[in-house]
């Protein structure tokens, strides 16, 4: 075990990061003020294995038939839009707190894939893209010879 030297001021965030961070959550990213009952962009797990590309995005309370996905080159964009139940009349309401909005999320596959066979099953609120990888991107296996 060794002694590491304790430096209080190595954990403060720089005032550049700090304004850094506060714009990019107030104008790239808003979300949570500006529509804080809006569904906004769902949570994206992105993953491979040897031969697909899996997308499982988090989208509870929506309808299959409500969400569309689109694949552009090496672009995946999920989307699609929560509608607000009917309201009952003649209730009064203490709260009324809903999810409802069009929501739009789009990410970068980092090896070719083959949009052709993608297949997606919805369950419990998640969605799973399955996309198969190209052959040129799939891992080959070459067996190595002896000379006898």
């Amino acid at each position: 075990m060794s002694i590491v030297r304790w430096e209080p001021f190595s954990e403060l965030m720089s005032l550049r990061d700090a304004m850094d961070r506060l714009f990019e959550e107030s104008f790239v990213r808003p979300r949570g003020v500006l529509a804080p009952f809006g569904v906004g962009e769902p949570a994206l797990d992105v993953y491979e294995t040897d031969n697909d590309v899996v997308i499982n995005a988090a989208i509870p309370g929506i309808k299959p038939e409500d969400i569309d996905i689109a694949i552009t080159g090496d672009t995946v964009t999920i989307k699609g839009e929560l509608k607000q139940e009917t309201k009952v009349e003649k209730v009064n309401y203490y709260r009324q707190e809903r999810r409802y909005g069009a929501f739009s999320r789009s990410v970068n596959v980092p090896v070719p894939i083959n949009a052709d066979k993608a297949e997606a099953t919805f369950k419990d609120g998640v969605l799973t893209l399955t996309i198969p990888k190209a052959e040129e991107a799939k891992p080959k296996t070459i067996k190595v010879k002896t000379n006898k």
